[in-house]
């Protein structure tokens, strides 16, 4: 089961926390799961507390995000000109208690913050490696969102 979002083409999957003696074990993804769109790399970020990274924009990534430790909102904001869902802005906080994959389609603008007071870490699952030549940025400002707090 999946849950669509208003931002066409994002998608938000259930995972499962398997409770396993000695420590959980946090399911990501599989190679016939919705989302998954290849592979290129996988890694880690950590968020502090109440910092904001925003803007990004891939041309061609796809983005599987999992957040396993602590508490990260994720802002999507869509000015794909033949999208369904232009002009729309969504957010979503994944957490242990709210633990989902959030899959990203390329040419969606992404900011995310550290919602947890401690350590915060997110995973993105990518269909591509990382390239400087794909991406693009915006300064916080440039996209109207109200993030509540900032540090």
């Amino acid at each position: 089961m999946n849950d669509i979002l208003d931002i066409d083409g994002v998608l938000l999957t259930p995972l499962k926390i398997m409770d396993v003696e000695g420590g959980n074990v946090f399911h990501g993804m599989r190679s016939y799961d919705p989302g998954f769109a290849g592979f290129g790399e996988a890694y880690f970020s950590s968020v502090e507390s109440k910092a904001i990274k925003a803007w990004k924009r891939h041309h061609q990534m796809v983005l599987n995000l999992i957040v396993p430790l602590g508490s990260v909102r994720f802002v999507i904001y869509d000015t794909r000109q033949n999208s369904s869902s232009y002009g729309k802005c969504e957010d979503v906080i994944l957490s242990q208690k709210n633990y989902y994959r959030l899959t990203v389609p390329p040419m969606l603008w992404l900011g995310f913050q550290g919602m947890g007071e401690s350590a915060n870490m997110l995973l993105n699952i990518a269909n591509i490696t990382h390239s400087p030549e794909e991406v693009d940025r915006k300064e916080m400002n440039e996209i109207k969102y109200d993030w509540g707090f900032t540090k």
